[in-house]
């Protein structure tokens, strides 16, 4: 009982303490205690629109510099990608024309060696037909 007592006694000291008393509590304009924690939690609630409103803010700023980052990466992504085309095709207009000077060079090679044939066989043709005529004497 000793220890209910001394409990009771402290709670009495505290109440008194902090004064809970309407006269002595009231801050704003008469505001009794209800009305004084409604008004807190009304402050509360704006604290915390406040707060979200701003980390709102704060995540569109960092979306909107994460998409110009994006946009960045991009253009230059573009920009590498016309040069290895613009350098791939002027590879090809190259090889192209090697080509075909390869295949001009080529066609002359045949024809020369068609009329280096022809003339070697005409020549054996000729002496074919030369032993031919000594033969038949």
């Amino acid at each position: 009982m000793k220890t209910t007592t001394i409990s009771a006694l402290l709670f009495s000291v505290a109440v008194l303490a902090t004064g809970c008393h309407k006269a002595e509590t009231t801050t704003n304009n008469d505001m009794g205690p209800a009305q004084t924690a409604g008004k807190a939690v009304d402050d509360a609630g704006a604290n915390a629109a406040a707060a979200t409103r701003d980390a709102a803010a704060n995540a569109n700023a960092a979306a909107d510099r994460a998409g110009e980052k994006i946009d960045a990466a991009t253009e230059r992504a573009n920009a590498k990608i016309d040069a290895a085309a613009e350098h791939t095709a002027a590879n090809m207009h190259e090889a192209g024309a090697e080509v075909r000077q390869t295949s001009k060079e080529a066609a002359a090679n045949v024809k020369q060696g068609a009329k280096d044939t022809t003339a070697a066989t005409g020549r054996a043709l000729e002496r074919t037909g030369e032993k031919m005529q000594d033969a038949s004497k």
